[in-house]
Order: C-alpha cells, then sequence, then structure tokens
C-alpha cells in the first residue's frame, strides 16, 4: 500500500450539478473558496474547472481561470493547483443531421483547450488520453489532437495529469511516454465509473494499474457512491486518491456535501488505513513540480512510495 498519499479536491466540475447541491461553487470567487476550503481540510492539489457565472454552465474563460488562480494564491491556505485541459471535447450528433453537432456539442481544438493552461502556466493541467462514450454523449480526443496537446502542454513546462476513462487510455498515455511527449516520471489518474468507460471496482483499478509505465505515479477515483471506496482501494494497491463535488455530491446516503467535508472523511479513510496526506509543499517536491513562488522545479522527497 502507499503510506504517503496526494489527494485531490476536484472541486467543481462542468457537470449538470449546480440545481443537485447549491454546494458546488460556480461564480470563480465561489471556486477559488472551495479551493481554499479544501486546502484548510487537509487536501493535496485543488483541481478545478469553470463554469458560466450565469447559467452554472461550462466555461473556457482563461479570465476565470486567472481570477481563482489569483484568489487562491492570495490566501493563507497553500495547495497545488490542477487546472483542466480537458474541455471542449463534447459531442452529441444533431438529431436531424447527425454529421452535425447538435445542443450541448461543445468542441475546442488543442489549441484552444490549452490556452489558459499556457498562459497561466499552473503546476498541474489534465491532458483526457483518449475517447469515449461518455453517459449519452461522446468524449472526442483524437491520437493527432493529444499528440498536438502534450506538445503544447511539454513547451509550456506544465505537467500533465494523465486522465485514464479506460484500458486502452492507459496504453496510449504510455505511447505518448515512448515518443518523448511526456516528461520525466509521468503522472496518471485512473477515472472510474463513468458509463461507459472503467468501471469503478477492484479488478478494473488493478487491471489499469499493472498497465502503468514502472516510473508511474498514480491516483484513482470514483463517482458517485464508490467514492469513498476507491479512495481505500486506491491507497491499498499503492496509488493516490481523489475526491470532490465534481465527481460525488454526496456525503453519505441523503446527506449534501462540501468539499472540505469530502477530504476530511477522505482523509480520515486514509489515516484509519495506517498512511497520512501529503502537504502540498510535499506534493510539488514527489512530483517534481514548479514552484508557484519561486518558479523553480522542486526536487524530490522522501515523500511517497507510489
Amino acid at each position: 500500500m502507499n503510506r504517503n498519499v496526494i489527494l485531490t479536491c476536484a472541486v467543481t466540475g462542468a457537470g449538470d450539478t449546480t440545481a443537485k447541491n447549491p454546494n458546488v461553487p460556480v461564480t470563480p470567487k465561489a471556486i477559488a473558496a472551495s479551493c481554499i476550503e479544501a486546502a484548510r481540510a487537509g487536501a493535496s492539489i485543488a483541481h478545478i474547472h469553470v463554469r458560466d457565472p450565469e447559467t452554472g454552465g461550462i466555461s473556457h474563460s482563461t479570465d476565470q481561470f486567472r481570477e481563482v488562480m489569483e484568489r487562491v494564491r492570495e490566501a493563507d491556505a497553500d495547495i497545488v493547483m490542477n487546472i483542466t485541459a480537458g474541455g471542449g471535447g463534447d459531442w452529441i450528433p444533431d438529431a436531424t443531421d447527425p454529421t452535425r453537432g447538435g445542443p450541448g456539442t461543445d468542441i475546442q481544438t488543442p489549441a484552444e483547450r490549452h490556452a489558459p493552461v499556457g498562459e497561466l502556466l499552473p503546476e498541474l493541467c489534465t491532458l483526457d488520453c483518449g475517447s469515449l462514450n461518455f453517459g449519452d454523449m461522446v468524449y472526442v480526443n483524437p491520437a493527432e489532437w493529444l499528440r498536438e496537446h502534450a506538445r503544447l502542454v511539454q513547451a509550456a513546462g506544465v505537467k500533465p495529469e494523465l486522465e485514464c476513462f479506460d484500458l486502452g487510455h492507459v496504453w496510449f498515455a504510455r505511447q505518448l511516454q515512448q515518443e518523448g511527449l511526456i516528461d520525466g516520471d509521468p503522472l496518471y489518474q485512473l477515472c472510474l465509473g463513468i458509463p461507459w468507460g472503467a468501471e469503478a471496482d477492484t479488478e478494473t483499478m488493478l487491471a489499469m494499474r499493472n498497465k502503468l509505465p514502472v516510473n508511474a505515479n498514480w491516483a484513482a477515483f470514483g463517482i458517485g457512491r464508490h467514492q469513498m471506496p476507491m479512495v481505500a482501494q486506491a491507497v491499498l494497491l499503492g496509488g493516490h486518491a481523489r475526491v470532490g463535488l465534481e465527481d460525488n455530491l454526496f456525503l453519505e446516503k441523503g446527506v449534501l456535501a462540501n468539499n472540505g467535508q469530502l477530504v476530511e472523511k477522505a482523509s480520515t479513510i486514509i489515516e484509519n488505513l495506517g498512511a497520512r496526506v501529503m502537504t502540498p509543499a510535499e506534493t510539488r517536491a514527489h512530483l517534481k513540480l514548479r514552484d508557484p513562488v519561486t518558479g523553480r522545479i522542486m526536487g524530490n522527497s522522501a515523500g511517497g512510495d507510489a
């Protein structure tokens, strides 16, 4: 098992969840406050999307990402920042003309997806490693788009978190590494429970873990009721963990959560297993991330055996 755990809090996501839980943050101010709440609850990393402040729907605004980043950095609570770069891949065929995208389609080029990352230079950003049936839509990530996107992330000097929603995504992420498009030890995020990708169970997590490169750091999460069981399972299998309102709205059955409560519950699970949650500073050193104050790449430390 892993006794030094990096705990990510994915604070909002882009899904249609704001009407289901009033604690899902929408405005940049509220998203930043959720990041700070997660930091004070003990999270190592905050993973952020931004939303349209008027509708709560998807936004790709660099200005909104900037406001979140600035508010978090000005607070007295340290946390590693991880910006999504996986937006702009939603495809829903038009009912009358399936060659065109219908309502709900949201497609961006790799350069457009990368724009906030390239300008703001967070410590981490996501790189989703394949296409899949994502519920009732198709999430579109052609291989050449991903190669282009990986080159942009690499040129910016930001470490990518390789999000894998199915076993083939792990295969392609390894291919990116073999082609020299991923620098250093890769960081994988195994995304479990999204219909119709990888299931949130032990067998699936183990199969994906066993296909990772030997030098990989990895984490995993499950959505909904699978969130906390997958925290425990990831730690027991040697990985790191993720919680947050992007993936799950409830603290327990019938009880709506906020991000701080989910971090605290996950931290308790981790500690009860005999492990500990790594600090943001330890996380930067372990993953060799850029320090947001000095700009220096942090060195490795004795904090982790993922």
